[in-house]
């Protein structure tokens, strides 16, 4: 009796210890203190976190539809700059918000007014950088995308810098793409399959009129783009006027492999786009994508993955690197 009762007692103490252990991780990650982002973070906590980022996101897109694609890309230059913890989002005069491929972004009070209708929900519990990420989701779904789980638990940085941002080119080569994705753990399928997520949105004429008045200097288009594409562009963006063009010319509003197909006839404005064609491994990754070639890839199911891989590049999770703001202008 003696003996099974000291084994007993030994079994009781540990699974004490264990549950003690559990609890205080648990409790480390409500304040920063080794959170990791998953799904369902917030819990009890904040029960309507995805409702409300939803029903903002709906309300402004409805209002204005560019501000869906404007969330997504608001989300990827987040992302790709000290990672995904909303430095975008910080106002200054030297802040991330006013290097020249950001100074075009749309959607800060989008994610601003969630921002407060969370604080009276929710007070300091929910990051900015989380609610751009379930926002970028939501703008994906509100244009016709697939829907996909989102991770949650990221914390807001402290340091926002114009200096630091240094975004992939609208020129770039397939080979200076794959090693910027690459430098951001992201692989040559999610290069592509995010690529494909300009199939909303536009460009600005200033990044592809060359393109289509003095390629390289010779004073003609590019000889790669179809040439039927060529007046429209021209007629859209003309030397001394126009302001931006479609990047999926007549499909701009819905999100699905219009911008894909594009790609394959050269029907895209942005010559970083285009080259995708060209390439012997992104371009079987485009006809996997749109189910020319075997075994075929379901875009809207890859393109959730690859926001979920790119939502957790670099994030805060501890209070030494970052916070959750009161306001996502500023910090605390």
């Amino acid at each position: 009796m003696s003996r099974g009762y000291n084994l007993l007692f030994v079994l009781v103490t540990f699974l004490v210890l264990v549950a003690a252990v559990t609890a205080q991780g648990n409790r480390g990650s409500n304040n920063g203190g080794g959170r990791r982002p998953r799904f369902g973070f917030y819990g009890n906590r904040c029960r309507n976190v995805e409702s409300i980022v939803k029903s903002v996101v709906e309300s402004h897109v409805r209002s204005l539809p560019a501000n869906a694609p404007g969330i997504l890309r608001m989300h990827f230059h987040d992302c790709f700059v000290r990672g995904c913890d909303g430095s975008v989002l910080l106002a200054g005069n030297t802040s991330e918000r006013t290097a020249v491929p950001n100074r075009s972004l749309r959607g800060f009070e989008v994610i601003e007014e969630a921002k407060t209708r969370l604080e009276k929900a929710c007070p300091r519990t929910v990051s900015c950088a989380d609610i751009l990420t379930l926002a970028a989701r939501d703008a994906v779904v509100l244009t016709g995308g697939q829907r996909w789980e989102v991770p949650l638990g990221r914390l807001d940085g402290r340091i926002s810098q114009a200096s630091d941002v240094n975004l992939p080119g609208p020129s770039d080569s397939v080979a200076k793409q794959k090693q910027d994705f690459a430098a951001k753990t992201l692989n040559t399928l999610d290069l592509v399959t995010l690529v494909g997520g300009h199939t909303i949105g536009t460009a600005g004429c200033g990044l592809v009129r060359g393109r289509f008045f003095n390629f390289n200097g010779t004073g003609q288009p590019d000889p790669s783009i179809d040439p039927s594409f060529v007046p429209l562009i021209q007629a859209q963006c003309p030397q001394n006027g126009g302001t931006r063009v479609e990047l999926d010319e007549g499909s701009v509003g819905r999100f699905d492999t219009s911008f894909l197909r594009k790609v394959t006839s050269s029907r895209v404005v942005l010559q970083s786009d285009l080259v995708l064609w060209r390439d012997p491994e992104t371009r079987v990754i485009i006809e996997r994508l749109l189910g020319l070639r075997r075994p075929s890839l379901r875009f809207g199911a890859e393109f959730g993955k690859s926001m979920v891989k790119m939502s957790l590049i670099e994030v805060k999770t501890r209070l030494t690197d970052g916070e959750i703001r009161r306001v996502c202008s500023a910090i605390n």
